[in-house]
């Protein structure tokens, strides 16, 4: 069985990130519920450990769903006025996804290592077992693409 079933691309991404947000999961269930309120899909989410008390926490919408989320933003800062929101648009995600990824080392090396032979511009990385998916500026998108569907050729 192949390592890899599919390589997909999705375009126009916007990449949100909520700097200084409390280590508080029931804070991170508010700032979801409120998205969720305002009928926006969230698809990658990624936290940092904490720096002292404050991870950043981000997540992708479509592009499309920009403006809700601007629009929602003075709510966010009401549960925490410290919250810092900074927005990067017009991104793209590369999804690597694979059943035999499971158990097999070395997938993510693979996908790495070409993702750095170009040079690519990476924004945000979040995996489960069986994906792998990047996001990555626009302007790269094709160079990444290439190099990863080439090393699993």
């Amino acid at each position: 069985m192949k390592e890899i079933q599919s390589i997909t691309l999705k375009e126009d991404v916007t990449l949100i990130s909520l700097q200084d947000s409390p280590a508080d999961i029931a804070m991170v269930s508010r700032v979801f519920q409120m998205i969720s309120d305002a009928g926006i899909d969230v698809d990658m989410i990624s936290q940092t450990p904490p720096h002292g008390s404050m991870p950043s926490l981000s997540f992708t919408v479509d592009g499309e769903d920009f403006g809700k989320v601007l629009q929602i933003s003075a709510q966010l800062r009401e549960l925490n006025p410290e919250l810092k929101l900074n927005v990067s648009s017009g991104n793209c995600k590369i999804s690597v996804f694979g059943e035999a990824m499971r158990g097999t080392p070395g997938v993510a090396a693979k996908v790495f290592a070409a993702v750095s032979g170009v040079g690519a511009d990476i924004r945000m990385i979040t995996t489960s077992e069986v994906d792998i998916s990047l996001l990555v500026v626009k302007a790269d998108a094709d160079a990444t693409m290439t190099a990863i569907q080439k090393i699993f050729a």
